[in-house]
């Protein structure tokens, strides 16, 4: 007959044993999903593709090339956002802050004038509103759900390139790099350019769903902006129509970008960022995208 010493230990063997067969199963889907992605980062030709995931609900990440520095694109402004929403809780500015809307801007490279063009700005009204105001709330709002580079530099102007970066540092989100404003032709030609990394978004990503961005009233602010987002060719179009995305792409020529966090229902949500570059055809991109989009999701949540 066995002591309840040795019950105990038989009891604390078995979940032991469970704990190890756990973590090996995790360990085996964690391969399978990374196989598969990388399957169809092969498959689609692309020159390079970073992929940063971490599901809140487990803890379990997934890294792939996640330190390989590509041009931000439009990924930049959500630290920009960060930044604003920081400066109100500091009592540096307000939502409600009427800014000048104009387009002239100055060169990092030699501090000559530049204009945007509208033609190469997605939002395109603001242009019609030169000399009049808007809040610094409606310019955030243009700035992620319509990627509105007006918008981006006037709001970067207002809060400077240098406090954003002390922002993504102490986020340790290490890879990102905000030097400037967008269509800034010179600093472009000299190398000074916006730079992320899959894993810096996903660090930035990550502390606004775990309301580490600024506060809880900021980050659930943050989100609900992300979430208005109207630009869903990739993440989203992978996932089901019940699965919900706060999430910001960016493109330039060649370079299709998508990071979000994604709301599956009856779980805490989890992180995707997808890095790409030398895709020429941009729905071929956005495909890649979507479809890494769907692996991560029926790997994590349709198990």
């Amino acid at each position: 007959m066995k002591t309840e010493r040795q019950r105990r230990m038989g009891l604390r063997g078995l979940f032991t044993a469970l704990i190890v067969v756990a973590c090996a199963f995790i360990s085996v889907r964690g391969d399978e999903l990374q196989g598969r992605i990388e399957d169809l980062i092969r498959a689609s030709g692309a020159e390079r593709v970073a992929v940063a995931l971490v599901d809140l609900e487990t803890g379990r990440r997934l890294l792939i090339d996640a330190d390989a520095s590509f041009h931000a694109a439009s990924t930049m402004k959500v630290p920009v956002m960060m930044e604003i929403y920081r400066q109100t809780r500091q009592g540096k500015l307000t939502l409600d802050e009427q800014l000048l809307i104009k387009n002239e801007f100055r060169s990092i490279a030699d501090g000559s004038p530049y204009s945007l063009s509208p033609e190469d700005d997605s939002e395109k009204t603001l242009y019609e509103r030169i000399g009049q105001r808007a809040t610094v709330r409606e310019l955030v709002h243009l700035m992620i759900t319509e990627s509105s580079n007006l918008a981006t530099n006037l709001l970067i102007e207002r809060v400077t390139p240098e406090r954003i970066m002390e922002l993504v540092e102490s986020l340790g989100a290490h890879g990102m790099r905000v030097l400037r404003g967008v269509e800034d032709g010179k600093a472009y030609r000299q190398g000074l350019n916006n730079t992320t990394t899959a894993r810096a978004l996903m660090s930035l990503l990550q502390a606004i769903a775990e309301d580490r961005a600024v506060d809880r009233e900021a980050s659930e602010q943050m989100r609900q902006t992300l979430l208005a987002q109207k630009f869903n060719e990739g993440i989203p179009a992978g996932l089901p129509p019940t699965v919900r995305v706060a999430h910001k792409t960016g493109s330039i020529s060649g370079v299709y970008h998508d990071a979000g966090i994604i709301y599956a229902p009856n779980r805490k949500p989890y992180v995707l960022v997808v890095l790409t570059r030398g895709v020429q055809d941009e729905k071929r991109a956005h495909r890649l995208v979507a479809d890494i989009s769907r692996a991560a999701y029926e790997s994590l949540v349709r198990r």
